[in-house]
């Protein structure tokens, strides 16, 4: 069976076409994968409703999908929306002009929901077998989901409102970011650690796997790579130490030098410094509240866009 998973979230829209076997054990054979940053979220922090050049760059996207889609023949097809459509007002231009550019009707998915799938494709790229506790955290333009699970599956997840797209727009405003703007963010990341902590037992944590372009960018920065590659980055174990040097970097630099490394997508440029910044300091609440039990990350090229295809495979005929 052919499955099509498409995730729009507040940065960038994601297609990934893959075929699946007849029976056994869901597993996906990649046909194809594609980004395109389209902003959706841009400026909905403030206004609270999608922006029309917001629009008309994602409907641009999805005809852009369809005509991949068109050749391809999935049978069946899932359109994934998450944190910035949850909080816009004019949503329903958004799906209705998804719907008629692509057949299908974009589900608005919960935090939890988001959560979930997330962990479902972390763990598909990583060893998960065990009892082991993982964290998986998926670093968004708009929201953050720190899922705890195990082999088994999920155990607790948190879903809070913190993004490289949502915290550029609130806290990072000079080039680079001045000291007093990466402490008013670094204190408002806390604050939505705690309420994380209300539902995700972190001290408890035994192995965080970081998924999502923030993370995997900061991880080729750390790699020092000379282009991105997906076969490098995927189950990338590094010591906390070297990620927050990383990250430290990136938010000293000017987004003219971030513009110049390889590694960096051109939409991802002005939002990767926060997104940064977020990433270093949840590891340093986790290496606290682990007592530095936790001393390493592992980074995963499969993510919530994994989930909606496994999911979606798993789904009875």
């Amino acid at each position: 069976m052919r499955v099509a998973a498409i995730d729009c979230g507040t940065n960038s829209l994601r297609l990934l076409v893959a075929d699946t076997p007849q029976e056994g054990p869901v597993t996906l054979s990649q046909v194809h994968r594609s980004m395109r940053v389209v902003r959706l979220g841009e400026g909905i922090d403030a206004t609270g409703e999608f922006a029309p050049a917001a629009l008309e760059r994602t409907f641009a996207g999805a005809e852009e999908i369809a005509a991949i889609l068109a050749p391809l023949h999935p049978e069946r097809v899932r359109f994934v929306a998450t944190s910035a459509t949850r909080d816009a007002g004019n949503r329903e231009a958004f799906m209705d002009g998804i719907e008629a550019r692509l057949g299908v009707r974009p589900e608005v998915i919960s935090g939890d929901e988001e959560a979930r799938l997330s962990f479902l494709g972390a763990t598909s790229g990583v060893d998960a077998g065990s009892r082991e506790r993982l964290l998986v955290v998926d670093l968004g333009g708009g929201s953050t989901e720190c899922v705890l699970g195990d082999g088994r599956g999920v155990m607790a997840a948190r879903s809070v409102d913190m993004g490289a797209v949502r915290f550029t727009e609130r806290f990072l405003h000079s080039d680079p970011p001045s000291e007093a703007e990466i402490a008013a963010a670094e204190a408002a990341t806390r604050e939505l650690l705690a309420v994380v902590e209300e539902s995700v037992d972190l001290s408890s944590v035994e192995r965080v796997v970081g998924v999502a372009g923030t993370i995997t960018t900061v991880t080729a920065h750390a790699l020092d790579l000379p282009e991105y590659s997906s076969e490098a980055i995927n189950s990338t174990v590094l010591p906390i130490g070297i990620v927050e040097a990383a990250a430290s970097e990136l938010l000293s630099w000017p987004k003219h030098r971030i513009a110049s490394l390889p590694y960096v997508h051109p939409g991802r440029v002005d939002v990767l410094q926060a997104g940064a910044l977020i990433w270093r300091t949840l590891l340093k609440r986790l290496e606290e509240v682990t007592a530095g039990r936790v001393r390493s990350a592992v980074t995963s090229e499969f993510d919530i866009l994994d989930g909606i295809a496994l999911d979606l495979a798993s789904r009875p005929s």
